[in-house]
Parts: structure tokens; C-alpha cells; sequence
């Protein structure tokens, strides 16, 4: 249990390092102090879409998962294990190798909503339906779990704290920007520019290691692939 908890919480660091939704929770802040708001409503309806979405689809994944897993009696055989590193570490190296593109930017609908809580929600909504059936680290995480004979009793907890620990970032940029302190707003734009800066390219080494790492474990284990 222990193992796949450091796991699950591994892969909800990977998550966190989206930095799209940064993007998103910036432009909702910058808007806010233009028009001398506070960018509390806005930022916390966009971030509340995206976790109700991920946490919906993570709860029927494993749920549906588990169902399946019953009604034919499947169990995860070390073939079936060392196949599923193989294609979980091929997908990342491919992921990784992907040329950048400008997934940081600020979406160009974003300005036409962003002083509507309600439509932010609608498209936090939209941007998990998107998300979180391509999301590699979260769907590596629900099979984990899915996997587990028996499965943990609180499983829907943990599908309910992944979801936050991969909110943090945006969150903690959102808390950041909310205090007027001096020190806290240039402590914010370090954050910002970080994540901006570094968050992609992090997010590759971490995706080429681990996919790495999965492919060459697979291969040692070649004879359990037959």
C-alpha cells in the first residue's frame, strides 16, 4: 500500500506541473486587479470545474475498471505487468520527445470570460473533459489502483486527494496573488515565471526518465513478456 501511495503521489507532482492551468488562473488574476477585483471567485470557479471533472472521471474509471476486473475474473499477471510498463514507458519517452508547442499560453477565449465565475467553471469543465482522458500520469495511477486485489476501502479518497495535490500550483498562485504585501507579489511573479520557464521542460526530463526506466525494466524481464 505504501509503495502505491508514493506512486500515486509521484504522478500527482508530474499533474501539478501543467502549465496550462497556470496560464489560465494568471490571466483571470492580471484581469481582476485591472478592473480592481478580487480574483478569488474567478480563479477558484475555473480550478473547481477542472477538480469536479477529474475527480468525476477518476471515481468512474475505477469504478468501471473494477467492474470489469470482477465480472471476468481478470488479474494482473507478470505479463500483463511488464507489458503495461512497457506501453506506460513507451507512451512517455513519445510524450517527452513531442516538439514544445504553446500549450502555457494564455487560450485565446480566456479574455471574453474571464469577469464570468460561471463561464471560468463552464470552461474549468471543458479543460478536464479534455484533460483527464490524456493525462498519462492519471491514467497510469487509476490502473494502479484499479489493479490492487482488494482494492483499498478509500479508494475515492484518494482519487479525491490526487486531484487536489494537482490543483496545488495554480492554487498556490491564485493564494499568492490574493495578498497585497509587497513580498507576496513578487514572491508570486517568481512563481509565475518559474512555471513557466521551467514547468515544460521539467515535466520532459521527468516523462523521458521514467519512460526510460519502465522500458528497461520491461526488458530485463523479457522472459515474462511470452
Amino acid at each position: 500500500m505504501l509503495s502505491l501511495l508514493l506512486a500515486l503521489l509521484f504522478f500527482a507532482f508530474l499533474d501539478s506541473l501543467d502549465v496550462l492551468l497556470v496560464g489560465v488562473t494568471t490571466a483571470v488574476i492580471f484581469d481582476s486587479k485591472l478592473g480592481r477585483r478580487s480574483p478569488v471567485p474567478g480563479g477558484l470557479s475555473f480550478l473547481a470545474g477542472v477538480f469536479a471533472v477529474t475527480t468525476t472521471f477518476g471515481i468512474c474509471t475505477v469504478l468501471g475498471l473494477s467492474f470489469l476486473t470482477d465480472l471476468v475474473g481478470f488479474r494482473v499477471t507478470p505479463a500483463i505487468r511488464y507489458w503495461g510498463e512497457l506501453g506506460i514507458g513507451i507512451a512517455l519517452v513519445v510524450l517527452a520527445a513531442l516538439p514544445a508547442t504553446a500549450k502555457g499560453a494564455t487560450p485565446p477565449w480566456v479574455p471574453a470570460i474571464r469577469r464570468k465565475p460561471w463561464a471560468l467553471a463552464l470552461a474549468g469543465v471543458a479543460i478536464g473533459l479534455g484533460q483527464a482522458p490524456t493525462a498519462v500520469p492519471y491514467l497510469a495511477g487509476l490502473a494502479m489502483l484499479s489493479a490492487q486485489h482488494p482494492i483499498p476501502a478509500f479508494w475515492p479518497v484518494i482519487v479525491v486527494v490526487y486531484c487536489a495535490l494537482a490543483l496545488i500550483p495554480p492554487l498556490a498562485v491564485l493564494a499568492l496573488a490574493s495578498r497585497r504585501t509587497p513580498g507576496a507579489q513578487r514572491f508570486y511573479r517568481r512563481v509565475v515565471r518559474a512555471l513557466a520557464r521551467y514547468g515544460p521542460v521539467t515535466l520532459r526530463i521527468l516523462f523521458a526518465a521514467i519512460g526510460i526506466g519502465l522500458v528497461v525494466d520491461a526488458a530485463l524481464h523479457y522472459r515474462q513478456l511470452t
